[in-house]
């Protein structure tokens, strides 16, 4: 059955006008080079990502409040409108023994990794300190009585 079907598929493609075989090969090598190729953006996976660590210490036990970037900004005109949309605040317990560490990846960490800590309206100076890290290498450290703030950024 298979056969005279295959049969009859080379003889009409034998009987064809060569022009007309050069359109319809050519269609087909087209479609199929198109398929089988990606476009510029369809199967793009967007920029590499950055592996950024943050700690915050303190020298003294305290119940700390953090900012930190998790997510990069489409621009400074989106992250400006609404920097809370890209910096989530946890509440957390840290001191001399009780790092809090947070990994997060980013496309851009030079211009949007950041991470603070405060003591808030507390009166108590607890003594903070912050590190951040790209790919393992600290990239900024920061020291403070109430706060302190690590980027690379002048904020």
């Amino acid at each position: 059955m298979f056969g005279n079907l295959a049969q009859s598929s080379v003889e009409r493609i034998s009987n064809m006008p060569s022009n007309t075989l050069w359109r319809n090969g050519s269609a087909a090598l087209l479609m199929i080079v198109a398929v089988s190729c990606p476009t510029g953006t369809a199967g793009a996976e967007g920029p590499p990502l950055y592996h950024v660590r943050y700690t915050v210490t303190a020298a003294e036990p305290f119940y700390a409040d953090i900012y930190y970037r998790d997510t990069d900004p489409p621009n400074f005109a989106e992250y400006s409108h609404d920097p809370y949309a890209f910096s989530p605040k946890i509440e957390m317990d840290v001191g001399p023994d009780t790092p809090w560490v947070m990994d997060v990846m980013l496309a851009d960490p030079y211009e949007w990794a950041m991470v603070t800590a405060t003591s808030g309206l507390s009166p108590s100076s607890p003594k903070f300190h912050c590190e951040l890290a790209v790919e393992g290498v600290v990239i900024a450290t920061d020291d403070g009585p109430k706060g302190a703030l690590c980027s690379r950024r002048a904020w």
